[in-house]
């Protein structure tokens, strides 16, 4: 049996580059992530120690946007040439993966460099006899890209979450693939060891431009404004759900209270309205104790309580902020958990904690997408 394959990502804390390493962290058995510096595209030295310690580089660095189209292609260019020179220096021959994108088919620098950047990287796997798979990818979405720069996506999730009308310059047709769909991509050529320089790699996904802004705008509308879950009519909708939320003021929006109606009989409170539907489960805690600990990728998940007093903590996995919301059971309140946030709900109180959860799927033990990471 071959032991854990050692990927190194070039361009790690970029978008896609953040997301494939949290995704291979997630499965410790079988790979082991080798960290990289950009400053190392100038330094030889640590660049040929790089590949030489991989057996899979995954070279997603690149420039995206600038004020100077040359620069664009003379960088992206230039960081594959730095890649080739160092596997040449050194005899290393390790998988290559490079993302490329569907913009080879149009007639603008930035898209020359991305071609001419995978043609590069064919050239030198024919010479050394290495696998080598150049992925053209169509618009990427999805969680923590960066607004105005990743994609469109971002950039309406960004705005419309913050009250701002996104401008609607050209009403095109978007062919789009949600960042995990994508990852799982990259990770099933890395086990496939695929060797295919010009793997076109399907969208997941199709709509205008105007299509994506109403979808947003009733999220906004739907969950933000009204704290109900809409309706999510297939996974493409799940996807761009989930991305939204990531985008929100989580510290300024959450906890939200519920409206508590109170007569001689005692109180009544709804506790969401759903357009989808799930599993509802609740839970007692004694004072002092903790639960939780634990994040998901692709979850919905609501945390209410309605007894007693908590603090409910999340982070983001690979940062080191945490946040805190305090909520007590005579106001009763909410706070949902987005994806890849790592979450936990303590018993802050003297008396039982009553915890009310709705998650959008049931528990499955073979399929759990729980993952235990403490928040502090």
């Amino acid at each position: 049996m071959e032991g854990k394959k050692k990927v190194g990502i070039t361009g790690q804390n970029g978008f896609v580059g953040k997301h494939l390493w949290n995704t291979l962290g997630l499965q410790p058995d079988e790979f082991e992530t080798i960290g990289f510096n950009r400053d190392w595209f100038d330094d030889d030295k640590e660049l040929d120690a790089f590949v030489g310690d991989c057996d899979v580089v995954v070279h997603l660095a690149a420039l995206n946007r600038h004020n100077d189209p040359q620069a664009i292609y003379d960088t992206n260019v230039g960081l594959v040439r730095k890649l080739v020179s160092a596997c040449e220096r050194t005899g290393a021959k390790p998988h290559i993966i490079i993302s490329s994108s569907t913009q080879e088919e149009r007639d603008n620098l930035y898209g020359k460099s991305k071609k001419e950047g995978r043609e590069l990287l064919e050239g030198w796997s024919k010479r050394e006899g290495a696998p080598f798979t150049g992925m053209v990818i169509p618009n990427v979405f999805g969680p923590f890209g960066h607004p105005f720069y990743n994609s469109v996506v971002a950039t309406f999730c960004y705005q419309i979450s913050r009250g701002e009308t996104p401008k609607l310059e050209v009403d095109g047709n978007l062919k789009l693939i949600y960042v995990g769909e994508l990852v799982a991509e990259i990770i099933q050529a890395i086990r496939t060891k695929k060797d295919d320089p010009a793997y076109h790699v399907n969208h997941t996904a199709e709509a205008k431009v105007s299509e994506l802004l109403g979808i947003l705008n009733r999220f906004k509308s739907e969950y933000q404004d009204g704290g109900n879950i809409p309706e999510l009519k297939n996974a493409f909708e799940h996807n761009l759900f989930n991305t939204y939320r990531c985008y929100m003021d989580l510290a300024g929006y959450f906890p939200r209270k519920f409206k508590k109606n109170v007569d001689a009989r005692g109180a009544f409170v709804e506790i969401a309205r759903l357009g989808i539907g799930g599993q509802v489960s609740f839970s007692t805690t004694v004072p002092g104790i903790t639960r939780g600990n634990h994040f998901h990728t692709r979850k919905i998940e609501r945390f209410a309580v309605i007894k007693g007093k908590a603090r409910i903590q999340m982070r983001r996995i690979g940062t080191d902020e945490v946040l805190d919301f305090f909520l007590d059971g005579d106001e009763p309140a909410y706070v949902d958990m987005p994806i890849w946030y790592t979450h936990n709900i303590k018993n802050i109180g003297d008396g039982e904690l009553i915890t009310v959860f709705w998650i959008n799927e049931p528990y499955d033990p073979s399929d759990p997408d729980t993952y235990f990471v403490n928040v502090e």
